[in-house]
């Protein structure tokens, strides 16, 4: 199987570079997507180190570190505590969405507001899920929307802040008012997998109607159906 892989990617590197030298216009750095594709072949084996990889398919270190860590950042790959890198978080993104649809379903009944699921890509977050509230005033977050991991109560959970914040972490949830988006207020809770976070789930609306705070409205609601998205996605 090892032997498999390494081949492959001599032969996906030599097909590549046939295609640059019969096009001028094609550059070597299209190189970059069959190393990658072999780097997923190795470490769905078996998780392996950045040494072994580079050993492995024949690159350099710090051909392999600068990949990896790409790949990590878009959770192509995971590196784990111990420093062995891991199959990514977006492969389960199809298991994740179908579980997440019919939950965000229950909470938008529940909360009458809309009701989305967030996960981390690079330096922003991607809407994956969104069940819209039904009122004609309502907040509206599409799916495929990409926004900076700065703002917005799930940028804090996905970015950490939940859970290098005690009281945050305790209860569960992180809530914001008007922070991103001026006129509404939101709360967001984690969906962790092997004690990962993997996504959030964000209920928002109009400050109209929030007659508290996100929080104490929603929280309790959005940290059920968040721990109910990881119970259906237990093995």
């Amino acid at each position: 199987m090892i032997d498999s892989v390494r081949s492959n990617a001599e032969r996906w590197w030599q097909d590549d570079m046939a295609e640059v030298e019969s096009d001028s216009s094609i550059t070597p750095t299209v190189g970059v997507l069959p190393r990658a594709a072999a780097i997923i072949d190795a470490v769905e084996i078996q998780p392996r180190s950045t040494t072994d990889l580079a050993c492995l398919l024949g690159l350099s270190s710090s051909t392999v570190y600068r990949l990896v860590s790409e790949m990590v950042r878009y959770s192509f790959l995971r590196r784990a505590d111990d420093g062995l890198i891991h199959p990514g978080d977006r492969y389960t993104s199809s298991l994740l969405n179908d579980v997440a649809k019919r939950v965000l379903e229950r909470l938008r009944e529940v909360t009458e507001e809309t009701a989305q699921l967030w996960v981390p890509r690079g330096n922003d977050r991607l809407c994956t899920v969104s069940v819209d509230s039904r009122h004609v005033l309502r907040a509206v977050g599409p799916v495929g929307t990409a926004v900076p991991m700065t703002l917005g109560s799930a940028s804090h959970v996905l970015s950490g802040d939940l859970d290098s914040d005690r009281s945050a972490r305790e209860r569960g949830w992180w809530e914001a008012m008007e922070e991103r988006t001026p006129g509404l207020g939101s709360v967001s809770a984690p969906v962790r997998k092997d004690g990962r976070i993997i996504a959030a789930v964000c209920v928002a609306g109009p400050v109209q109607r929030i007659d508290t705070t996100p929080g104490q409205m929603w929280g309790s609601a959005v940290l059920d159906a968040a721990r109910d998205i990881e119970k259906s996605l237990a093995p």
